[in-house]
């Protein structure tokens, strides 16, 4: 009799060591309910996802209560039309974000220094303008997957973008990026956007869509590399006009990364772009 209260007492503590195993572990965002006052222990950082450095943005929001930088270094960007001719360079134009909630952060996009040049015909002289950029807005909410427990992550991001440069118009959008991570550290992406931009010349607004879908591979955890396809269509342009992107990623720890790209265009009116920039997390 004695020795059946031992076994019976062991078989109990070992469904009880089995169950706890089998448990799933708690998220520590659930748990916890960090918040922009009580920020996410460092230890506990999720990984860093940025925006950049394609068009294709992610769905991952910086962590409750750290602020995070995202920058344009220096951005050429070429394009052609009807026989004009424009290049705009961008410096220092910076995104700033701060973790609100566990799936919620708002962001201020700080456009620093643009030189515009515009040629209307080929034997014309350049006309030059420099300025500070429009600032924007934005508020990125994920629905699915920001603490990465399953394979799918969804979000939106709203933005309003003022005319802070003293050209244009308020202009607005909505974007809503996807991710889905593969196996062997590949990560697929794709994203919709819909915007009301203006056109300064025509003085009226007006729509574009712009979906995009991206493709990157960790090589190591020092470097990885993005490919991505956008395509682009709006009111005031007959078509779609397309590009190929392509941008090695450098992370160096667990709170910066670097990267440089370029978009290449795949139709007569599409934009050519340049770029090197970088992340920061604090």
């Amino acid at each position: 009799m004695h020795t059946f209260y031992v076994l019976a007492a062991a078989s109990l503590l070992i469904s009880g060591a089995a169950q706890a195993q089998d448990k799933p572990k708690s998220c520590p965002y659930d748990s916890a309910h960090f918040n922009l006052f009580k920020p996410v222990p460092r230890t506990q950082l999720r990984p860093l996802r940025p925006d950049r450095p394609g068009v294709t943005e992610s769905p991952f929001t910086v962590d409750a209560g750290h602020f995070q930088l995202e920058t344009d270094a220096l951005r050429l960007i070429n394009s052609r039309e009807d026989g004009k001719q424009q290049r705009t360079w961008k410096a220092a134009y910076a995104v700033a974000k701060l973790g609100l909630s566990r799936r919620t952060d708002v962001q201020l996009e700080v456009p620093l220094y643009k030189i515009a040049k515009e040629r209307p015909a080929p034997d014309a002289p350049w006309q030059r303008q420099a300025s500070f950029g429009d600032m924007a807005f934005r508020l990125k909410h994920n629905f699915l997957g920001d603490d990465q427990q399953g394979p799918v992550a969804l979000a939106t991001i709203a933005y309003t973008r003022l005319p802070t440069s003293g050209q244009g118009a308020v202009e607005g959008g909505l974007i809503v990026p996807m991710n889905v991570e593969l196996p062997h550290k590949w990560n697929f992406d794709v994203q919709l956007e819909s915007d009301l931009n203006y056109d300064q010349e025509a003085h009226s607004h007006y729509v574009r869509v712009m979906p995009s879908v991206a493709l990157d591979h960790e090589f190591t955890e020092m470097f990885s590399f993005l490919v991505e396809g956008v395509t682009q269509w709006d009111a005031h342009h007959a078509g779609w006009r397309s590009s190929l992107n392509l941008a090695p990623i450098i992370s160096i720890g667990e709170n910066f990364q670097a990267d440089l790209g370029t978009h290449l265009a795949l139709s007569r009116e599409a934009e050519r772009e340049f770029f090197v920039g970088f992340t920061y997390r604090h």
